[in-house]
């Protein structure tokens, strides 16, 4: 396949999951929960959109549409090794840039989705991703959202999910009140060009990984440049429970009325 200027889309979509089982076929106003996705993909102008899953019933779901789908193996033990092989599948070459939109962001802005494709294709860019503002020290303290803290390039120093820079004076008087700062919150897509794409899930799992349980850490452990975008506006929460199921289910009515 010859490389052109745009951008692929591949969407790792497992079937199971521990706390929404049957995830990317979970019914979303009567569709599919990954086709969602993948509408978000084609409409940020991919040149191609692939779902990369090891069940033939997500395969089965998707037919008909403009969406290709990758059947890969199941025992993957994440999204990025699950995507190299989507890229093997698929011919990409080496230099193709390619967006790793994970299959529970229905809502994923298209903005957003160009801005990361074109992050991953400056020179010199490793791996790309977007960030966005903390403006509520809940979410500064949750660990379930995580931090990244940029140098003054926008390159990544590191990711976790401690609230990173530790803010020492604000919090040794108490933890209740937001404190002054730049605080960022990672957004979890990614763009590669697809030779580091194929690096990356050869690289063994990082120390520093395996503390925050961060794959992106694995990069920045092995010496590599993260590039990370502010992202043009804002990503929706994406579906992991059945409660985020019937929130999506509201927000899309409400968006269709």
């Amino acid at each position: 396949m010859s490389t052109s200027s745009g951008f692929v889309v591949a969407i790792p979509a497992r079937y199971a999951s521990t706390r929404l089982p049957g995830k990317p076929l979970q019914s979303l106003a009567g569709e599919p929960l990954v086709l969602h996705v993948a509408r978000r993909a084609l409409a940020a102008g991919a040149d191609e959109v692939w779902v990369a899953t090891d069940d033939a019933r997500v395969r089965d779901a998707l037919q008909g549409t403009p969406v290709q789908v990758a059947m890969t193996a199941p025992e993957h033990p994440s999204g990025t090794d699950r995507l190299a092989q989507c890229a093997a599948i698929a011919g990409w070459e080496d230099d193709r840039v390619v967006v790793n939109l994970q299959g529970d962001e229905p809502f994923a802005p298209v903005s957003g989705v160009r801005a990361v494709a074109a992050l991953a294709g400056r020179q010199g860019v490793d791996l790309a991703t977007l960030c966005a503002p903390i403006g509520d020290v809940e979410t500064l303290l949750d660990p379930n959202a995580v931090k990244v803290v940029r140098a003054a390039s926008g390159d990544a120093l590191y990711f976790s999910r401690a609230p990173v820079p530790w803010p020492r004076d604000a919090f040794a008087l108490g933890r209740d009140v937001m404190p002054a700062g730049d605080w960022w919150r990672h957004i979890g897509i990614y763009g590669y060009r697809v030779g580091f794409l194929k690096r990356f899930a050869a690289m063994p799992p990082g120390q520093l990984e395996q503390i925050e349980m961060l794959e992106q850490l694995r990069v920045l452990e092995a010496g590599h440049r993260i590039a990370v975008g502010i992202a043009p506006e804002a990503f929706p929460p994406g579906v992991d429970t059945s409660d985020d199921l019937a929130r999506a289910e509201a927000r899309l009515a409400a968006l269709l009325r």
